[in-house]
């Protein structure tokens, strides 16, 4: 196995763990120790399939622990100094005015979708078919992203939603993971699943009002904020996944 294989080991359990749990590695790599002492120390969801990875691209490489180690930290210092630099920029899709440039809701969204290279999650109230956000999914799960949606349900939406069931847009996407906030879980019957967001490789969040529907990203007048870099983005994410793991979200089973 080469170095490249290593070095992209190292960003991909970076990138996915976040700087603390990243620096927790490098420690016990610095110390000479296994994986098991890295299994040990870093704990979370996903977190033992990239530790592993990391150590057995080491030992196919031939890079000592201790070089492994600096490595690990020398991306997480530049890391952290390029997720400080932070670009934020409106969306406005609908009526142009003057001085203030209007980008299409669907192309921003799709391209975020197509940068993702690790994770990509994402939340709607509504959602139907759109084939150019579908073709994206699709690449984004055949290149080994990790896709997750959460929807409404018509049932949490108290049948303020009409139609199809939302998650119906996505079921054709294999691989893709579907969630949904448990009614059981809401602090009374009237609450709705109802954020509207896409985040990649916690670098990357778009926020808006539009939801995953033509409308939405294409004729309507919506708004919305593109923000690349910064902390926000990851911490978007981790809360996505801390909902996940005290089961408020909970997997959609669409059989």
């Amino acid at each position: 196995m080469s170095r490249s294989a290593f070095e992209d080991a190292a960003h991909l359990l970076a990138d996915s763990l976040g700087s603390s749990r990243t620096k927790d590695v490098a420690g016990v790599l610095a110390r000479g120790r296994g994986h098991e002492h890295a299994l040990a120390a870093v704990q979370g969801a996903g977190s033992g399939e990239l530790v592993t990875a990391l150590y057995v691209a080491a030992d196919r490489a031939g890079i000592p622990y201790a070089e492994a180690a600096a490595y690990l930290r020398g991306y997480v210092a530049g890391w952290t100094q390029r997720r400080d630099e932070v670009d934020v920029r409106t969306v406005w899709s609908g009526p142009a005015t003057p001085g203030v440039p209007v980008r299409s809701t669907a192309r921003v969204l799709v391209e975020v979708v197509t940068a993702a290279r690790t994770e990509l999650l994402a939340m709607t109230y509504s959602a139907r078919h759109y084939a150019p956000l579908t073709a994206a999914l699709n690449a984004a799960v055949a290149r080994g992203v990790e896709v997750h949606i959460v929807v409404e349900t018509q049932h949490g939406a108290g049948g303020l939603l009409s139609g199809p069931e939302p998650s119906a847009a996505f079921t054709g996407i294999a691989g893709l993971r579907l969630w949904h906030w448990d009614p059981a879980m809401r602090e009374t019957p009237h609450a709705r699943q109802h954020a509207k967001l896409a985040v990649a490789d916690r670098r990357t969040l778009f926020l808006g009002s539009a939801n995953l529907t033509e409308s939405g990203v294409r004729r309507n007048l919506e708004a919305g904020v593109l923000i690349r870099g910064g902390s926000v983005p990851q911490r978007a994410a981790d809360h996505i996944r801390e909902l996940q793991r005290r089961h408020v979200l909970k997997p959609l089973s669409t059989a």
